[in-house]
């Protein structure tokens, strides 16, 4: 968890926070669901955590920012929460960031740069949330948003000022950066360069202390590193599911209701049905229709005449009397169902023209009596009655539990069986049990139940039901348990806090190590000599042969490149590092043995490695350019401020979940 939150929080956006439009909106409206976090921070609107330039920095404003920027880790890593964001200096980034796009929002200001009402009001105008069910910009939704949101109007234009100057500022520096060809060419021949060396394993359960540690030393270790020993938000989900098959009685279709339904559906399904197929062409005027009726007439084929006229006939499909005349006009449909199959009807006129229409062949259908069909409008009344039914047993189960029934009642009413979950975690996984996870049908509910009250049953849809499966799943559940997101208590993980004791001895002791063997290497000694002069059993020393071509194609593909080959291509030749493990595992040295200089004649391959390049280098001159304007404008933290910030949101409420 914790390198998980190092790694977020270390990545780069843009050109800092310069180029990003909206960190108060944006983030608010497509980060996630952040209804009520001015309140739940419990902090005063007046309240600054900096000033730049004559400008507050508010503590709502950071408190809100921090919670969008939690919401967007979750959807990488559900059991995050704000205590870890804020242990991992979270807060203390997105405060810089903030500070960053105030400056860059002063300086346009004072310096002539704006944001015209008018161009704030198209970014506006953009953001679905604001939107209403046709598309287009609603005033209403508009308001309704920032007041479910809690955001006044007036941040949010002024957060959109902010960002569309920042884009006027930081945009053309970043495009004005262009690399030069001749560097360019140089870096190409990189990509298709060799390198050769070693790279060592210094493990550090090899290096751990042979003695256990005293009880004094283990609680001294679990103080020091207490975040270590976090466990996540546990929660015990009690569920009952059920289907159509709870319904009880549901009443067969009466004849009365039988009949009704035939008469209702008489003259759409089952009335006598006269289909003609038909083709026809359309012309101008009645002289050309006339004239196109007396060729065809002589002989000539409608599609002929039509195509003599660069013109095309079209096909019409099964048109009834009634289709006809609503589509055309009453007159085309009786001079079409007087002419016989195979014939021209006379013409006749509507909006679009004359029309020539052939009868090409007709399908007449006998009425079909009740008798014949009674079956098949049987089972449609007895799935439409299934079908209100069970709509009525679900409003039903609603209105219950609004009035205080519990889970177990209704659960009973229905017929359905109670089962509870094993304590798990917001990503499904059963806690302390590895492998194991809640039943797969709970995962389209687990994200509301990781949000929801205890013991406030609700109900949710597990799986619609289709053509082929009419059958649909509903599930009735709420938590029975919450254990809040906390350090382990010590006498509970004794054996786990001297494991963890254990290795972080042995990780430094490592190290110890792994800086001797450097030291050793430099100073003329092989890297397997160096190794042998420490006396323990290590794995041996790995042989590592890679192109940078290669590199580069494994990070494009996505797959892992191990830590230590990585750090052969950031290397001299003839020289040594050394590197952790990740998880505090131990430590790896390189030695880089040779590297052969690649070369390249296609021009292509320059081009394109320009174009990166000089993308690479605008990113630079936009970061070097937000933080001169930082400089020049001013700025100021208040740190009880941001302290006040951080403990309320790290401490209790939503904030801190």
């Amino acid at each position: 968890m914790l390198s998980f939150f190092r790694n977020f929080l270390k990545s780069k956006i843009g050109a800092g926070i310069a180029l990003a439009v909206l960190v108060l909106i944006t983030l608010a409206f497509a980060g996630g669901d952040i209804n009520g976090m001015r309140e739940t921070a419990g902090l005063s609107s007046t309240t600054s955590v900096a000033t730049v330039g004559g400008k507050s920095v508010e503590a709502n404003d950071l408190a809100t920012a921090a919670n969008s920027q939690l919401e967007q880790i979750k959807q990488q890593n559900p059991t995050a929460t704000m205590k870890m964001l804020v242990a991992e200096g979270g807060l203390t980034r997105i405060l810089d960031e903030m500070i960053s796009r105030t400056a860059i929002g002063v300086f346009g200001k004072d310096n002539g740069v704006v944001a015209s009402k008018r161009l704030v009001d198209s970014e506006i105008a953009r953001i679905p949330a604001f939107q209403g069910v046709d598309g287009k910009f609603s005033q209403d939704a508009f308001r309704q948003a920032l007041a479910q949101k809690g955001i006044p109007e007036a941040a949010l234009r002024d957060d959109f000022t902010q960002g569309l100057i920042a884009q006027q500022l930081m945009i053309p520096a970043q495009f004005a950066a262009t690399m030069p060809s001749s560097l360019a060419a140089r870096y190409a021949a990189l990509l298709e360069e060799n390198r050769k060396g070693q790279v060592a394993t210094l493990p550090a359960l090899a290096f751990a202390p042979t003695q256990p540690a005293t009880p004094a030393e283990l609680e001294s270790f679990y103080k020091t590193h207490i975040n270590q020993f976090v466990r996540p938000e546990r929660r015990t989900i009690r569920y009952a599911t059920f289907g159509e098959e709870a319904l009880k009685n549901v009443a067969a279709p009466t004849d009365a209701e039988v009949a009704k339904r035939y008469e209702a559906d008489k003259a759409a399904l089952y009335a006598a049905r006269d289909d003609r197929k038909l083709t026809q062409l359309i012309v101008p005027t009645e002289a050309a229709a006339k004239a196109v009726a007396a060729e065809v007439g002589g002989g000539k084929s409608l599609e002929l005449a039509a195509t003599e006229r660069r013109l095309s006939a079209a096909k019409l499909e099964s048109f009834t009397r009634e289709q006809l005349a609503s589509q055309f006009s009453p007159a085309i449909a009786d001079a079409v169902f007087a002419a016989p199959v195979g014939k021209l009807a006379v013409p006749q006129k509507s909006a679009l023209g004359w029309h020539v229409i052939r009868v090409d062949s007709e399908q007449k259908t006998p009425e079909k009596p009740l008798a014949a069909v009674r079956a098949e409008i049987v089972t449609k009344l007895a799935e439409e009655k299934r079908r209100a039914a069970f709509t009525d047993l679900l409003a039903r189960i609603d209105d219950q539990f609004q009035s205080g029934a519990s889970l177990v009642e209704v659960a009973k009413a229905v017929g359905a069986t109670v089962a509870t979950t094993q304590p798990i975690i917001a990503n499904g996984s059963v806690y302390g049990k590895a492998g194991e996870t809640a039943p797969a049908q709970l995962q389209p509910i687990l994200s509301t139940a990781f949000g929801m009250e205890q013991e406030k049953p609700q109900l949710a849809q597990l799986t619609p039901g289709t053509a082929n499966s009419p059958g649909q799943s509903y599930v009735i559940y709420d938590v029975t348990a919450i254990t809040a997101s906390a350090p382990a208590p010590f006498k509970e993980i004794g054996n786990d806090v001297a494991d963890a004791w254990k290795q972080d001895k042995g990780a430094a002791a490592a190290k110890a190590a792994a800086l001797k063997i450097q030291a050793a290497v430099k100073g003329g000694k092989s890297l397997n000599e160096a190794i042998a002069a420490l006396g323990k059993s290590l794995p041996p020393v790995q042989d590592v042969a890679m192109s940078r071509q290669m590199l580069t194609a494994a990070m494009r593909q996505g797959r892992q490149v191990p830590p230590p080959v990585s750090l052969l291509f950031h290397m001299a030749k003839n020289t040594v590092k050394v590197q952790a493990v990740g998880g505090n595992r131990g430590w790896f040295i390189v030695a880089l043995k040779d590297v052969v200089p690649g070369k390249t004649d296609n021009p292509l391959v320059v081009q394109g490695t320009q174009r990166e390049l000089s993308s690479q280098l605008g990113s630079a001159y936009t970061e070097a350019l937000a933080q001169a304007i930082r400089k020049q404008v001013g700025a100021t933290t208040h740190p009880a401020a941001i302290k006040t910030v951080s403990d309320r949101l790290a401490g209790t409420g939503t904030a801190a979940n």
